[in-house]
């Protein structure tokens, strides 16, 4: 893991030489493929030291920020065309997939806590420097404020933890039971507000709908997904007290979904609709993943990845619409249909992701998770059909909404797609629908 880590280290030099914006994007490709080859991965922790270690849970993850890094760039070409400080977004951007990789790979749970937090500071200069309203300011504030606010008690888990056991390493706490209900909700609680889960998830439509498209991408596509990877790491030993106390999280995230799918039926703004799905499908996520069943956990992994790739990709193309018609808003993208037919297609490829429909790894999280909270209560079925039923209801009002009607009168050029976004949109569509092959490694991970 360290050659990696060495090698985007060393990318940050090149940032800074003039006309070098393709070349980072270049080997950041170099590098994901060179992880890609890295694929010997097991379900014990392997490539192992004190430091860095690997397993099925944060190679997909791993792999998955350097993807999403990767296309980010791609995504950003307007910060290289209007000369917007390109060098000090490309060192920003660098830092924090170092952060990231750093963060998925640790094996210490204090490690871990540190690079979890230390991610939160380059993506709050992505929406404070790259961001296009003046109230990007308040969004990187609540982004800022929610995340530390819940933070400071699981340091203090932590060292009470590592008074407790003498010990952080991930392979050595899961023999310790813990039994004291106050460590769990402060081990916990950070990661269901990055998660995000209803009730504390006001910061996230926030922050997306400000951000520039890479913030967003990099938003809904990893910085969710710690959170998850962080209950996978520790309810190793809240075991006893998350039978005790699951319940609570599990009613709220299931409930809140349906709330949240409703909220998305009725928002004008792109981004804001993407980024409130995005709220509900963590929400089933949550739900699965603090069943604590076997379906449970390798389906909230699975629908983690899937999510990821399908979030990221609807960003880019709400970006896109954002760069012709200047708006993000559902009453002037309109009509697109007439306007960039090709662009309606990839619309509805990651539409339909969006809402499970087969050949996704989104389908095949959403059963297992169906199955894990289902089998866990009979009763959610009500909030879990009506989740499933309003997921597909946005996502097509979304697509109508987009691609048919009147176009808006104010708009005179447009441009069907470059080549550029063609291949960006290609490469967040295919690894979700061929990783379907290999979902042995997703599902048989524990």
């Amino acid at each position: 893991m360290l050659k990696f880590i060495i090698m985007v280290l060393f990318m940050i030099p090149i940032c800074f030489i003039y006309n070098m914006f393709w070349m980072v994007q270049l080997m950041l490709f170099l590098i994901s493929f060179l992880f890609i080859l890295f694929n010997n991965f097991n379900n014990f922790f392997s490539q192992i030291s004190y430091f860095l270690g690997v397993d099925v849970l944060s190679y997909g993850l791993i792999l998955l920020s350097l993807w999403i890094c990767t296309l980010m760039l791609m995504a950003s070409e307007n910060v290289y065309k209007t000369n917007n400080s390109e060098n000090l977004f490309l060192v920003n951007l660098v830092l924090l997939m170092f952060f990231l990789v750093l963060a998925f790979s640790s094996m210490n749970l204090f490690l871990f806590y540190l690079f979890f937090e230390s991610s939160l500071i380059p993506t709050l200069f992505l929406i404070f420097g790259w961001g296009y309203q003046p109230e990007r300011l308040q969004a990187g504030i609540y982004l800022l404020f929610y995340t530390l606010f819940v933070s400071l008690p699981m340091l203090l888990g932590i060292f009470y933890l590592y008074n407790d056991l003498k010990n952080l390493n991930f392979y050595l706490l899961s023999d310790y039971m813990c039994n004291n209900e106050l460590l769990y909700y402060c081990m916990i609680l950070a990661f269901l507000v990055k998660m995000p889960m209803f009730l504390v998830h006001l910061w996230l439509p926030k922050a997306h709908v400000e951000a520039p498209v890479s913030g967003s991408m990099i938003l809904a596509g990893v910085m969710l997904k710690l959170g998850g990877y962080g209950l996978l790491r520790v309810f190793s030993f809240l075991q006893l007290m998350g039978l005790k106390l699951n319940f609570i999280f599990i009613s709220i995230s299931l409930v809140g979904g349906v709330l949240v799918s409703l909220v998305c039926l009725r928002q004008t703004d792109l981004k804001s609709l993407i980024a409130y799905s995005s709220v509900a499908h963590m929400g089933i996520v949550l739900a699965g993943l603090l069943t604590m069943t076997y379906w449970g956990v390798c389906g909230s992994y699975t629908l983690m990845i899937g999510h990821g790739l399908c979030s990221s990709g609807l960003f880019c193309l709400a970006n896109m619409s954002y760069e012709r018609l200047g708006s993000r808003s559902l009453l002037i993208n309109k009509g697109l249909l007439n306007f960039m037919p090709s662009l309606t297609l990839w619309w509805f490829l990651l539409i339909s992701v969006n809402m499970a429909a087969p050949p996704s790894l989104n389908l095949l999280g959403e059963i297992s998770l169906l199955n894990s909270i289902v089998s866990w209560s009979s009763l959610s079925m009500i909030s879990l059909s009506l989740l499933s039923f309003f997921s597909a209801a946005y996502s097509l009002y979304l697509y109508s909404y987009t691609q048919h009607g009147k176009n808006f009168s104010g708009v005179y050029s447009f441009s069907n797609g470059k080549i550029r976004e063609f291949l960006l949109l290609m490469l967040h569509w295919f690894p979700l629908n061929l990783l379907i092959l290999k979902s042995d490694v997703c599902m048989l991970m524990l």
